[in-house]
């Protein structure tokens, strides 16, 4: 699924490059997800942490993820030429050299690692750097442009920050932070393939080998179904352990029956009924997803919050 054409590397700047241009390297969306799922582990965690550390914790794991931004976007700029949707970004349109991105990328790979080490714990510091890692390596270099896995598996990358920030306020990585990292996992499979149903030509011009490009569209909706599924089952198992109870359950019942529903019209759609109405139910199913994530993610809090002052 490689082209030695697509490795050509970007020519240098065509202009100066600005303050928001090395902003977006670091691509403030995903960091935004990263840094709020990040802070929801620290406060469900159990015991103390004073408001200063953990505010410390939280910009270095913004940084790391940051780092993770640069890195993908300096490698991943010979398939960002060719997709319409990011094609304008800095490293493509010619306004940062990719020297300088890489640079970026790793200074604050070091810096956040070695400071989260410095002021947290050397686990959350590990789980950080391996985040870093495998976004960057794992992910960017290896999955994202030879297999169809590289969704679910890469998925992978963007569910540790919760247990990050749980590791940061604890030390530790108990179930109840793997099942906030499972959470993320089994959501983001779905969260991209209804994406990546209204922009496969995208992905077939740059040769990425997603689920939509390899194994069409229906088996795509299929799999989209599946893992909606299993979402549900982790989600409700959530409500069980440390860190839910009945309002997370209530939440997570009433989240699961619309990602559902959307997710079972979705895969019950052709490519005809799709392309008819402009992909309203994928790009809805998209939508959704991302309340989805932040509605579950803030009833832990609730629950966190209502477990100290004694509302349980």
């Amino acid at each position: 699924m490689t082209d030695a054409s697509l490795h050509i590397a970007p020519a240098g700047p065509a202009e100066e490059a600005g303050l928001r241009d090395y902003w977006q390297l670091l691509k403030p969306r995903l960091m935004s997800l990263s840094v709020f799922t990040a802070l929801v582990g620290l406060l469900v965690a159990p015991g103390d942490i004073h408001p200063f550390l953990g505010a410390t914790s939280i910009l270095w794991i913004a940084l790391g993820a940051g780092a993770s931004g640069a890195l993908n976007m300096w490698f991943d700029a010979d398939i960002d030429r060719v997709m319409k949707r990011t094609r304008s970004r800095p490293i493509p349109a010619g306004r940062v050299a990719p020297s300088d991105a890489l640079a970026m990328g790793l200074f604050l790979s070091v810096l956040s690692v070695t400071m989260l080490g410095l002021t947290a714990n050397w686990v959350a510091a590990f789980w950080l750097a391996f985040t870093i890692f495998f976004y960057a390596v794992i992910y960017s270099m290896w999955l994202k442009r030879t297999t169809s896995w590289n969704t679910v598996i890469g998925g992978l990358a963007g569910a540790f920050p919760p247990m990050i920030g749980w590791a940061a306020a604890t030390g530790g990585t108990p179930l109840e932070a793997w099942l906030l990292v499972g959470l993320i996992f089994m959501w983001t499979p779905p969260h991209f393939w209804a994406l990546a149903l209204f922009v496969k030509l995208d992905y077939h011009a740059a040769r990425i080998p997603m689920l939509t490009v390899t194994h069409g569209r229906a088996e795509t909706r299929r799999q989209a179904w599946l893992y909606a599924l299993g979402l549900a089952l982790v989600s409700v198992a959530t409500a069980f352990s440390a860190i839910g109870g009945p309002m997370t359950l209530a939440v997570a019942l009433a989240l699961n029956a619309v990602f559902l529903r959307g997710a079972w019209s979705m895969y019950r759609r052709t490519d005809a009924e799709s392309e008819a109405d402009g992909h309203a139910v994928e790009k809805g199913l998209f939508k959704w997803s991302l309340v989805y994530l932040f509605a579950h993610f803030t009833i832990f809090v609730v629950e966190a919050a209502m477990g100290a002052y004694g509302g349980w």
